[in-house]
């Protein structure tokens, strides 16, 4: 199975911490060169310094809010100015805060969707010549299992991630003629600081601990327990992988089993 990235450059957004830093991580170990983008200097100057550069890497980092456009745009561009190469883009935004989609006001709406479907698709845009060019690119979101069954507590990010996900498909059938793969990954819980969030938010809800929130969720996973976030990006790591080219379009749920298969 050939899983070599040597000589690819991987831009790997959200990747100071939890599925975007694992995905950084699984990526160098791999080969590729990896470009981390958030929006925390001193944590991308940490995160940097720990991926693999056993085969010659050479990792960088851009520094770029996804809450505010103009400011990713700019980013980018200077980067690509520096560094016009990109053969993988790792799409990773945080999810907004929760709630009932009946109380949500449309000005949440309205940001998700900057922050993540406007986002993925300028990168898209400024990256996919790069990949043609290569004749060789891999898009990979992630999102989440709501795009196959909605969370309950979740309703804007339900309803954004499903946009993602159709975009995505979209892509797929426009770009795989270049050898472009796009596809998306679904964690479920994963043991990250968002779940931890989502905990909280449970537990205060529902009054119940968050042991007791824990426990009832992982009652309803196969599994028995949360996934780990390098197991979240192994799946990723894959997707990226020159073994995966003719996978594309597809929305892979890595949740130990609790979606049923669509």
């Amino acid at each position: 199975m050939n899983l070599d990235l040597t000589g690819k450059t991987a831009l790997v957004c959200g990747s100071t911490q939890g599925i975007g830093l694992a995905s950084a991580v699984e990526l160098a170990l791999l080969g590729a060169n990896v470009t981390l983008v958030a929006r925390n200097e001193e944590k991308l100057g940490e995160a940097v310094e720990d991926l693999d550069t056993s085969m010659g890497q050479l990792h960088r980092y851009v520094v770029a809010d996804f809450a505010d456009h103009e400011n990713v745009k700019e980013a980018i561009h200077n980067y690509l100015r520096l560094c016009p190469e990109v053969h993988i883009l790792v799409n990773n935004t945080g999810g907004p805060s929760g709630g009932p989609i009946i109380d949500a006001e449309p000005d949440q709406f309205l940001k998700t969707f900057q922050m993540h479907v406007i986002n993925n698709q300028f990168l898209a845009q400024a990256v996919v010549p790069f990949m043609k060019k290569a004749g060789y690119g891999r898009i990979v979101n992630i999102i989440s299992t709501s795009v196959k069954q909605p969370i309950i507590g979740l309703g804007v990010s339900n309803t954004i991630r499903g946009a993602v996900a159709s975009w995505s498909k979209t892509l797929s059938l426009e770009l795989g003629q270049f050898g472009i793969t796009s596809n998306n990954v679904l964690p479920g819980y994963t043991e990250t600081a968002r779940l931890d969030a989502v905990l909280e938010m449970r537990s205060k809800s529902q009054d119940k601990s968050k042991e007791e929130v824990a426990k009832e969720l992982q009652s309803a996973i196969p599994i028995r327990r949360f996934s780990e976030a390098k197991e979240v990006a192994a799946a990723v790591a894959f997707l990226c992988s020159p073994a995966a080219g003719s996978i594309s379009g597809v929305s892979l749920a890595v949740d130990g089993g609790r979606t049923e298969s669509m």
